[in-house]
């Protein structure tokens, strides 16, 4: 019986290096850039790797959009970069907001852009980093606003997210107080009434009644008898602020 299992264990020992072996190499394997990670096995899933740094296209921060028309924003509204994307409609023209079912939500999303991370299908506004909310852009102000009633449209109409409608209705109230824009002030009409000075709450002061020295102004205030303790405490509290 030993002799059978010392046969067995000299059998194992010889075939357990030829298994092993194709194994050895990968034991110092390292991650060369730019070439693909290799596997140990073929059983294995392409995401499990001995490759320890990530991918040059991960590592990689995403490049920031900054446009050209940053300081002039209302340059680009004439330019013919936008004159041949949008024509002459509007920036918000033809554009469909997602969302779930039939019914659209009664207010669009919050913002479109957390940080580095764009949403899907971003607003009118957000998707061009040319358009730039700013109180001198004024045509693109005009877009936004109903030429008769002169209100700023609904964010469900234009499917403007709600980061950029504050900022749209900010800026409109801005303009409109540098003249940029102009805005009807309702006709009030006013009657002789409102301006009558005959009434006693628009009428001249009396003239204040002949006192003689030492009376008071008011009768009632020189029968009035204070208490001593409390004048003493008054006294004390704003002992510092009395001359």
């Amino acid at each position: 019986m030993a002799a059978s299992m010392q046969l067995i264990g000299n059998l194992l020992c010889r075939i357990t290096p030829s298994i092993l072996q194709p194994l050895r190499p990968f034991q110092s394997l390292q991650r060369i850039p730019g070439q693909p990670c290799l596997r140990t096995s073929p059983f294995m899933l392409p995401s499990h790797s001995f490759c320890n740094e990530a991918s040059a296209e991960k590592a990689a921060k995403p490049k920031v959009v900054t446009s050209r028309y940053k300081d002039r924003p209302w340059d680009y509204l004439e330019s013919e970069e936008y004159i041949e994307k949008y024509g002459t409609s509007s920036v918000w023209t033809g554009y469909r907001r997602n969302h779930k079912g039939g019914i659209p939500p009664q207010k669009t999303r919050k913002t479109c852009i957390r940080g580095v991370k764009v949403c899907g299908n971003p607003c009118p506004i957000c998707r061009d980093p040319n358009i730039i909310v700013h109180h001198q852009n004024v045509k693109l102000l005009k877009q936004f606003i109903n030429s008769e009633t002169g209100i700023v449209y609904d964010p469900t109409r234009t499917g403007i997210c709600m980061k950029q409608q504050k900022l749209l209705v900010k800026a409109v109230g801005t303009a409109k107080d540098h003249g940029f824009l102009t805005f009807q002030i309702p006709y009030v009409h006013f009657s002789e009434q409102d301006f009558s000075s005959s009434h006693d709450a628009v009428g001249k002061t009396p003239p204040p009644p002949s006192l003689s020295a030492g009376d008071s102004w008011y009768k009632w205030y020189g029968e009035i008898i204070p208490d001593e303790t409390e004048v003493a405490k008054v006294k004390k509290i704003y002992a510092d602020y009395l001359k």
